[in-house]
Parts: C-alpha cells; structure tokens; sequence
C-alpha cells in the first residue's frame, strides 16, 4: 500500500438515502422538516438538515455513514481534502450526488460530481458495454489528476454491485486502498490487497490501439489492428461483426488494463525516456516523392509538430501512402522501428520516427509517449 498519506476519497454512489429518507413519512418519531425537504426535492435543505444527524446513524445512507468511518479511524490515515462522487446515470442518482455535495461541502471537503454515461439499470447493453467501461475510465483519469496512486484512496460501499467490483479492480491494479461498509458491520473494511500481473510491455507496444478504442462508444475494425494483434488481447476486448467485418470495442476489463498502465506510465515515463535532442540534432519532415496532392500540407504540418513538440524525435519520414485506406492516426512498433500512421479517416500516410533512443533504446516507452502526445494534441 502507499506510504503517502491520501487526500483524494473516490466513491462510488449508490441509493440508499433515498431509501432512508422515501421512509420517514411513515414513521412515529420523524424529522418533519427533512421529510419536506425530501418530498419537495429541496436537496440543500436535505443536506443541512442530515448535518443535525450523528453521521453514523443510518438514516444518513451508506456514502456518509462509511466516510465518516473512514476519516475517524486513525489506521485509515486517510486526510479529508478532495472528494469525488461517481452516481449512475439517472435522475436519482443525480439528485443524491446533489445532496451529498452540499452535505459534505459543508464539511469542508473540495467536491466534484461526476455522472458515469451508460450507467443506468435499465438498459443493460448500455450498462456493461459504456457504463462500466466509462467507470473505469474516470477512475482512471481521476487517479492522474490527483497526482497519482498513492494521494487516493477508493470508497466501494455505494452503488450497483458490478459497480462495487469495477471500483475493487481499479483499486487493486493501481495498488490504491478500496474500503467497504457492509449495512451490517460496525466498522469499514478494506479489501486486501491481490497479486496483479499484468504485462505493462505489452499495453506499452499497443498503447495506440488501446488510446483508439478508449473513445467514447469508440468501435473500430479489427483489421485495422492486424499486424499489432495478440491473442492476450482477447479478454479485453468486445468483437462484433457487421456486415462481415469484424468491430472492436473494449471490455470493461480493457478499459481497467489501459486505465491503470495510463496511470502507471505517468509516474514512470519521466526516468525512462530518451534525452532531449540538442540544437543541430533535428531534421524537417521528409515526405518523399508520393502524389499528396491537398493533403501534403496537412500531413507536412503533422510531421512537423512531432518533431517540434517532441523533445526527443528527431525526424519522420514517409515510406508509404494511399489515398483510400481509411486508418486511424497512432503510432506503433514495426520492424524498422517507430512507425507512424497518420489519417483522416479517408487516407493513410505511414513514416519512420529517428529518435534520440536510437534502434537499440527502450521503443515501447516511445510509442507509448508518442500516442499520449497525440491523445492530448489531438
């Protein structure tokens, strides 16, 4: 486990408040005005009055009862800063998070709600094939923008039971703490910790396709990654055919695999790139003699900013073009070494990348910068 003390509590969001609360109506001994506010879905006055509430009693819901359980057990070590709600796609869960903003606001946490697309009980196609994956990805995306693993801890105690168990996984493959407060147990759990293998190399080598199909509702043809393909992949991903042709789409467990080597890779990159090329070293693009026609200019500007924008590249140069092969634009390992694919989604231009890494340096650290470039330019 970190040694770091964490900050950031990501959990996941659940119902049961307004179970708690759907109820008081019909009890003897009831706060009336929180049942208004309930029933007139005044969520700021439903949190301001669950704040007069001992926040262990249960009428307060599952998320408040286990975070006040977690920052008030010292073996936690867990330090109240940032706090990130993750609710289902529906109104419910919307309207929780609300209160449960406002309630923990008052508390002097930093708050963000972010509502999970595609994760709703009612569409169960749409709940494993975007709900889950899109989980995972803000999981991911919200560990790198807390400054990593180690400045987070992740609170499982709320929401669907698949929902539990993404938020276990992305715990246990960036080796973060998960907690879990069964309604039945007097204190939180954490969930121990398991022997993760995954193979970073190999998300590295493939780290284009997996930036590709990590899209929203991204489905791409299989064909497409042909030459890159491994059959370890299969388990992560999701095939369908249409028309004959096979599509990919990740898995929920793809999108954990790629999650957790994105966030992984952050922390690492730094040590293990190649030097900054020096004043002299860098070469303009080399497009050859095809027949670009408009699209010489645009692929010219390309080239460029790999070159300009990345410390280590030293040049690119063209060695193939068609101008109907419709490819997405990522970088790859070939057997010449770094290899660029550039398209529009009508064209293909392929080129050669010379880096300061040479042909015997670590390419897989390379690639898997060089696509993270083009996610965030692109």
């Amino acid at each position: 486990m970190p040694t770091t003390t964490p900050n950031t509590l990501l959990c996941t969001i659940g119902t049961s408040l307004f179970g708690n609360l759907s109820r008081l109506a019909g009890e003897p001994q009831t706060d009336a005005a929180l049942a208004r506010a309930y029933s007139d879905g005044n969520w700021p006055e439903v949190a301001s009055r669950l704040r007069r509430v001992a926040p262990t009693d249960r009428l307060c819901g599952a998320e408040i009862n286990s975070v006040a359980d977690l920052i008030s057990d010292p073996e936690k070590k867990i330090e109240p800063v940032q706090i990130h709600l993750l609710h289902s796609d529906t109104e419910d869960g919307a309207a929780i998070a609300a209160v449960l903003e406002s309630y923990f606001k008052s508390d002097r946490w930093q708050v963000g709600c972010h509502r999970v697309t595609g994760l709703r009980d009612d569409d169960p196609q749409q709940f494993r094939t975007q709900g889950l994956r899109n989980l995972a990805k803000l999981f991911g995306e919200l560990v790198r923008n807390s400054g990593g693993a180690e400045f987070c801890a992740i609170n499982a105690t709320g929401g669907y039971k698949a929902q539990i168990a993404i938020a276990v996984l992305m715990g246990q493959a960036l080796n973060i703490p998960v907690y879990y407060k069964h309604e039945r147990f007097d204190a939180i759990i954490p969930f121990p910790p398991m022997p993760v293998a995954l193979d970073f190399s190999l998300w590295q080598r493939a780290s284009g396709m997996f930036m590709a199909l990590s899209k929203s509702n991204a489905t791409e043809p299989w064909e497409r990654f042909r030459e890159d393909w491994d059959e370890r992949f299969e388990p992560l991903v999701n095939r369908e055919s249409i028309d004959g042709t096979d599509y990919l789409e990740l898995s929920a467990a793809g999108q954990i695999f790629h999650e957790t080597f994105r966030s992984r890779f952050q922390s690492l990159k730094a040590a293990a790139l190649p030097r900054a090329a020096v004043l002299g070293e860098k070469s303009r693009p080399n497009l050859g003699t095809h027949g670009y026609g408009t699209y010489r200019r645009p692929l010219e500007r390309f080239l460029e900013r790999v070159s300009d924008e990345v410390p280590y590249v030293l040049s690119c140069s063209t060695f193939y073009w068609n101008e109907h092969l419709p490819e997405k634009t990522r970088f790859r390992q070939s057997a010449q070494g770094v290899e660029g694919i550039y398209s529009d989604g009508k064209v293909c231009a392929k080129f050669g990348v010379r880096t300061t890494a040479g042909e015997d340096g670590d390419l897989g650290v390379v690639i898997a910068d060089l696509n993270e470039w083009l996610d965030t330019k692109y």
